[in-house]
């Protein structure tokens, strides 16, 4: 499990900082962590929710749960921004 979560989320910090304008590159990707965080405190409480309105079936909830975030993450990898190959120590300079 280690290595497919480090294998699919290892990237992302790097995918962040060639999105964030310069002069917030090194704080945009912590906010976006900690934004992440914030919203995940939901989660105990949602699958909960799902989970006595399916009978106390948990399972399920956290089979909608999951699926709806990796249909999400698919859109916004399909239709999300892609700045691959950003020069970063360029655009540091001209900033």
């Amino acid at each position: 499990m280690q290595l497919s979560v480090q294998g699919a989320w290892g990237v992302i910090p790097v995918h962040l900082n060639e999105l964030s304008p310069p002069g917030i590159r090194a704080t945009f990707p912590g906010v976006v962590y900690q934004t992440g965080n914030l919203l995940a405190a939901v989660n105990l409480n949602l699958q909960v929710a799902i989970a006595e309105a399916h009978g106390n079936n948990f399972g399920m909830a956290m089979a909608i749960v999951v699926g709806t975030v990796a249909v999400l993450i698919a859109l916004l990898v399909a239709f999300g921004p892609e700045r691959h190959g950003i020069a970063m120590n360029e655009a540091q300079k001209a900033a």
